[in-house]
């Protein structure tokens, strides 16, 4: 008998746990007594606008094998900016290991269990509209979800995909010998396969099956996360799902007059599928990554983002055998070939049995019924296509090193191409109330340190003075601290709630350099700050030899409270001038002034800032 796998629950992260139930569901092919769902509602949710529709509910959707955990990171991130919603599928995670048919757990069948789960948790008397974020398997079944022409159409919920995020999306569904080969294996015992695991597992944290997909180089607590979600995987339900994956129907499909035989028509979805998405759609893989290979994820990119579909890199995608007339009928330049298909493009015939019957579409209603409210307008539809590089893997969402990258570079892709109001910063200062100074401000000030430890040899982080403060005004401030902070930057967008003539009488200069709160400073920001503190840094040492002050001397930096946006600043210059790495400087800062940077999306920030990623692949 297989040993029993690591309990799910044991091991749920605490966000999760909190906010996840078990939850009975019925779809017209099986009832799924315990399916874990997570949802966290925006915090923020009742006084952010509805007009016209709600902030979109996010909805992750794992992989083959795989469970809500694996998000744990993403979802950190990316609950403050909208209501967010991940389902552990049946024997999953924490979910249910029922029913135990198999025709359950079919592609399909699991559509219409996410479509119902949605449906459950979507705000549909708002219009609210939905982000699908998907890995692996995962985006194969968002695809299908997203797709009006393969989806079950059950609530209508493809009219309110409003974008769609494939991580490390498995873009090579079988083609027709090999789905005849893979189904045979699948009648192996279930003791042959956990026999094969087991032999697979020798090694442990340094096993072919950890290796496999976070890469033999990976950190130790990549490496310990995997093996905990391989050895939470079930055989009989990874058969199931891997089993209803695979392909029994295979069409022709012509484009355009190029030729595609064997394209399957009942699995993961192909090009064709993605081809009818009229949404933004960002695919996301890694360098690393051996399970979906990034050349193929690039291939898929190709065609989608208005390139066209030629037998070279229908073939890099796994599309299946071409046979390309050496002049096609009709033909288009190659920048309208991809983005003017449409249905009647498309010549599908089956091929099932010896049928060539023209199969049809499914019926999808042009108008949503009267008590559902109309549906805002669909953001422009984009492709964008990124691999990260190494160490990024197939396991980059959970990756200590990747994880925070993904997070900012998702974040950025869903404020600049779904919608403005998915940006963190747009929030936060659509929510500010007038005053910054009001009585709830004033005693959350009091409660702040006024001043950090030394940062980097350089700085000191200060909460911003006040005019009329007992002790933390500029008379007080030139008295204790002026033999330590000889220049002050004052990085608050609003005039200071203080004199600065204040300082310069007890010879502490003043520096205004004015930001915008709540949202991470722009790239010519942080090179004005960084040109600032070098010219001031210069100054310094020219008067500390003049003055004789010795060593002990700071630059002090202040927003408001002295956490974010100066984090944010001194992070930047302790990575461009002093040799810090990106996680060295957010935690030498967070130790100098504890709590750090708050704001998660400061942080996502500064690792997409020195990743190495290009802004205008976002």
């Amino acid at each position: 008998m297989a040993p029993s796998p690591p309990d799910a629950k044991a091991t749920d992260p605490p966000l999760l746990e909190r906010n996840s139930e078990l939850k009975s569901y019925t779809t017209t092919r099986a009832t799924y007594p315990r399916i874990r769902v997570f949802y966290r509602r925006h915090q923020q949710a009742n006084q952010l606008p509805t007009s016209p529709a709600p902030v979109p509910l996010l909805v992750f959707i794992h992989g083959l094998g795989g469970s809500v955990a694996q998000f744990n990171s993403l979802l950190t991130s990316l609950t403050p900016i909208a209501s967010c919603l991940a389902v552990d599928l049946p024997g999953c995670g924490v979910s249910d290991f029922e029913p135990r048919s198999w025709d359950a757990y079919k592609l399909a069948a699991l559509v219409e269990l996410l479509e119902t789960v949605i449906d459950d948790y979507r705000e549909k008397k708002d219009g609210q509209g939905v982000v699908l974020i998907g890995h692996s398997l995962g985006a194969s079944l968002a695809t299908l979800l997203a797709n009006p022409r393969v989806g079950g159409g059950q609530t209508l919920l493809s009219k309110y995909v409003l974008g769609l995020v494939a991580i490390c999306p498995s873009t090579t569904p079988p083609l027709k010998v090999q789905a005849s080969l893979l189904r045979k294996l699948f009648y192996l015992p279930n003791f042959v396969i956990d026999l094969w695991r087991a032999w697979d597992a020798r090694g442990g944290l340094e096993s072919r099956s950890v290796h496999r997909f976070v890469g033999a180089d990976a950190d130790a607590e990549t490496k310990r996360l995997q093996a905990l979600f391989n050895g939470q995987s079930r055989t009989p339900v990874f058969k199931r799902v891997a089993y209803g994956a695979i392909p029994t129907v295979f069409k022709e499909v012509v484009v355009n007059g190029v030729k595609f035989d064997g394209i399957p028509a009942d699995s993961i979805p192909t090009v064709f599928e993605w081809l009818s998405l009229a949404i933004p759609v960002f695919l996301i893989g890694g360098e690393a990554d051996e399970v979906t290979p990034p050349k193929s994820i690039e291939a898929l990119g190709e065609c989608l983002s208005g390139e066209s579909i030629t037998p070279s890199n229908a073939s890099a995608a796994r599309l299946g055998n071409t046979n390309a007339p050496a002049q096609p009928q009709n033909p288009k330049s190659s920048a309208d070939n991809v983005a003017e298909l449409r249905d009647e493009d498309f010549e599908q015939v089956e091929r099932n049995g010896g049928t060539d019957e023209p199969t049809d579409d499914p019926v999808i209603p042009n108008e949503l019924p009267a008590t559902i409210p109309p549906l805002p307008l669909h953001p422009k539809k984009v492709v964008k296509t990124l691999i990260m590089p190494k160490p990024a893997s197939h396991g980059l969402l959970y990756t200590p090193t990747t994880a925070p990258v993904l997070a900012g570079l998702i974040s950025d892709f869903l404020a600049n191409h779904v919608t403005g109001r998915l940006a963190l910063s747009w929030q936060l200062q659509y929510l500010c109330q007038d005053g910054k100074w009001d009585v709830k401000n004033l005693e959350k000030w009091q409660k702040v340190e006024p001043v950090s430890e030394q940062i980097g040899g350089v700085f000191r982080a200060m909460k911003t003075l006040r005019q009329v403060d007992e002790t933390h005004c500029p008379e007080v401030f030139t008295e204790r601290w002026g033999g330590v902070i000889k220049d002050i930057i004052d990085i608050s967008h609003d005039n200071p709630v203080y004199d600065p003539q204040g300082l310069e009488t007890g010879s502490i200069r003043y520096h205004k350099f004015p930001t915008v709160s709540k949202v991470p400073p722009s790239d010519v920001e942080v090179k004005g700050f960084i040109d600032l503190v070098d010219k001031v840094r210069a100054d310094q040492k020219k008067r500390a030899e003049s003055e004789n002050w010795g060593d002990n001397y700071a630059v002090g930096v202040h927003c408001h409270y002295g956490f974010n946006r100066t984090g944010y600043f001194l992070v930047c210059y302790l990575v461009e001038r002093c040799g810090f790495t990106t996680q060295g400087a957010i935690e030498h800062f967070a130790e100098a002034r504890p709590k750090g940077i708050k704001h998660a999306h400061f942080k996502d920030r500064l690792f997409v800032r020195y990743s190495g990623v290009k802004a205008d692949h976002i």
